[in-house]
């Protein structure tokens, strides 16, 4: 009996589903989609694709670097221009490609260069190699295929701060190792000084072209946000004053389009729970309340690898009835889990480092007491939602069977 009311529930959920008229295209509203229209971001347009446009002339553009605040279309604009161009190389059969990596998801420079021939159609373990193997690998593949090859790396900032900028000098020099291709670099970055924290010679090398993207105003945000929602609702699902809300709310976050979208978007999505035929105002607030506390999700969800794992060896102390932990006893937590996967083990010196990466993040307490004669320690408490975390941690297929979410 019980079954049939489960049955019973699921197809009054699934039939709602199907009922509800708020939105016409809600992935039309997702950081995924990419327009084709980028109101106000017209003359970065036009920049970048002044320069990339010399691989159609079969010479080398020069790299490019972008920067501004998250949100202000940093991304969508370089991801619309390399698409163009591929589809305008596509036409005149020449030999473009372009490759997007995001240096936030991937953990070092191993996983980042294996990302690169990976796109290129090459096969990299996932570890077990030197670097200056895959870099040989990756001049091998460029050399094969042949061409100007655009290569995007999304919040670079990350993996320079993280694992030095050792990667950024190779590929800056790669052009003098090749003889039939060439590469050139597209560096995206919220950090206005990343430049300039850079090694001289690395520098020097770069002849980069700097592109800065402004925070969107108030104003900018609502006509996004109309564009969009034309789109992504249907006729008249939108209260009055709902964009004039969302506009308001994320321009006093720096011009954030992406937090104005997510808004606009995780309130559709309340109505529609609510069996509203309307997103109102209410929806909004609600729905920024929600966007809060899935921050930590979206934190957890896009740490590095080792990050995470040290975060699961908190969380798994933690579930053992342990308040809190040292830095020793999460250390060995750690070890078991790499040598479960078959990782190369941190040094506890930069387990202590991340540990005090995740304490500025606010997902762990992490401070020093005196153990008098025994010295200092430090010790750690996690003081994020267990279960948001545990979610974030257990969505990423590599950690499934290191994190227990049944204990």
């Amino acid at each position: 009996m019980l079954k049939l009311q489960n049955e019973d529930f699921l197809d009054e959920v699934f039939k709602s589903i199907k009922r509800a008229s708020i939105f016409l295209d809600r992935d039309k509203l997702t950081p995924d989609y990419v327009p084709e229209n980028l109101p106000f971001r017209e003359e970065q347009i036009k920049k970048i694709a002044s320069i990339l446009a010399q691989a159609l002339r079969n010479s080398r553009p020069n790299n490019i670097f972008t920067y501004g605040l998250t949100g202000t279309g940093k991304t969508a604009v370089v991801k619309l221009v390399t698409k163009k161009l591929q589809e305008r190389a596509v036409e005149l059969k020449l030999p473009i490609q372009t490759v997007y990596v995001n240096c936030r998801q991937r953990d070092t420079s191993y996983r980042v260069l294996a990302d690169i021939i990976e796109s290129l159609g090459g096969h990299v373990p996932f570890t077990g190699l030197s670097l200056a193997e895959l870099y040989r690998r990756l001049i091998s593949k460029l050399e094969s295929l042949g061409g100007r090859f655009i290569v995007i790396l999304d919040e670079i900032d990350f993996i320079i701060k993280k694992q030095g900028d050792d990667l950024l000098y190779k590929l800056t020099r790669i052009n003098e190792e090749l003889k039939n291709s060439s590469l050139s670099m597209i560096g995206i970055t919220n950090d206005l000084n990343f430049i300039d924290n850079l090694d001289p010679r690395i520098r020097s090398s770069l002849g980069e072209e700097e592109i800065v993207f402004p925070p969107y105003n108030a104003l900018q945000l609502k006509s996004i946000l109309e564009d969009r929602a034309k789109i992504a609702f249907r006729t008249g699902a939108l209260d009055e004053g709902v964009i004039d809300l969302c506009a308001a709310l994320a321009a006093r976050e720096h011009g954030d389009a992406r937090k104005a979208l997510d808004l606009l978007r995780v309130a559709g999505e309340i109505a529609e729970r609510e069996g509203d035929e309307k997103v109102r105002k209410e929806h909004v607030e609600k729905a920024r309340k929600e966007l809060e506390k899935d921050k930590v999700y979206e934190v957890v969800s896009t740490l590095p690898l080792h990050a995470k794992l040290i975060l699961a060896s908190i969380v798994d102390l933690t579930r053992r009835g342990k308040d809190s932990a040292t830095t020793g006893e999460i250390f060995v937590e750690y070890s078991k889990k790499t040598s479960e996967l078959r990782l190369e083990t941190l040094t506890q010196r930069r387990v202590t480092d991340i540990i005090s990466e995740l304490d500025m993040m606010g997902l762990v307490s992490a401070r020093v007491i005196s153990r008098g004669r025994y010295g200092k320690t430090k010790v750690v408490k996690l003081i994020a939602n267990l279960n948001t975390v545990l979610n974030a941690l257990k969505d990423d297929e590599i950690l499934e069977s290191v994190v227990d979410v049944d204990k």
